[in-house]
């Protein structure tokens, strides 16, 4: 009998939001005590494998990446009892290789955000005791990411198996000389959500992996089109269906297997951060 009952989180981005994702579907408004999520929980199934999904700009695309409620999301959807949290993201891509279209499993970070609230540990009366030093490597968890691989290599989706995500604050897009920079850091995509929704599911003792699709190569090319919000989201529509599958399979593996070890040493690690005064 495995100790930690699976239950999968999916946080949809732009033009990811799909309530008919999921079989017998409930719909439930919650709050936390970080405040109201981004909107509605939708619970339900996929293949007998219990999952919530959030729509995390709201399902209208009301909320722009500053203005996101990480906390409130990531503490909803732990408290509705999720062990695992499979996102979606649109991303600009900083390299030639990785073209619009294509799928990266992020494996790393760049945070470039400003001002957005990374910890639950802050020190208010309503939080969780202490400060929390979270080792941030790994940034998202292996087991996971290694799962969505395998699922996309399964259903003949090919991916970038790794990559690191300079995450802006936004909600403009980069400027020429800013998307060159994040170049020379080394980053492979560019969005405006990666950070802190990957802290605070670590944070969270949840088990996060993140499918990033590239629309589009940003403003770094001296050639072809300019990152605009129109062929983004054309992009991402015409992609959604790929992305849509993917998800599925991996919650359907993540369902498979055991994983109360991983749980288990993740919860360790949070707990061994924090330091109580």
């Amino acid at each position: 009998m495995m100790a930690h009952q699976v239950k999968v989180g999916i946080i949809g981005g732009s033009g990811l939001d799909n309530p008919d994702l999921l079989k017998n579907r409930t719909e439930r408004k919650v709050t936390t005590i970080f405040g109201d999520p981004s909107d509605i929980l939708v619970e339900g199934d996929i293949d007998g494998i219990p999952c919530v999904l959030l729509a995390r700009h709201g399902r209208n695309h009301s909320i722009m990446p500053g203005n996101v409620n990480y906390r409130a999301n990531v503490w909803a959807l732990k408290e509705a009892g999720c062990t695992h949290l499979v996102v979606s993201t649109a991303t600009g891509s900083l390299q030639e290789e990785v073209k619009p279209g294509d799928i990266v499993i992020l494996d790393n970070f760049i945070d470039r955000t400003s001002g957005r609230k990374q910890t639950f540990y802050d020190g208010e009366k309503k939080s969780p005791a202490g400060v929390c030093h979270l080792p941030m490597e790994p940034a998202f968890c292996a087991r996971t990411r290694n799962i969505v691989i395998n699922a996309a290599e399964g259903l003949g989706i090919p991916v970038h198996k790794t990559g690191t995500v300079v995450a802006i604050e936004g909600p403009r897009f980069g400027s020429k000389a800013e998307s060159n920079m994040h170049r020379m850091f080394g980053g492979t995509v560019v969005n405006m959500t990666t950070v802190p929704e990957v802290v605070l599911a670590k944070e969270a003792g949840l088990c996060y992996a993140a499918i990033a699709l590239a629309t589009d190569y940003d403003c770094w090319r001296s050639t072809g089109d300019k990152v605009c919000v129109t062929d983004v989201l054309a992009m991402f529509k015409k992609n959604v269906d790929k992305v849509t599958k993917l998800i599925m399979a991996v919650v359907i593996r993540i369902g498979r297997e055991n994983w109360d070890e991983t749980i288990t040493e993740l919860r360790k690690t949070v707990k061994d951060s924090v330091m109580l005064h």
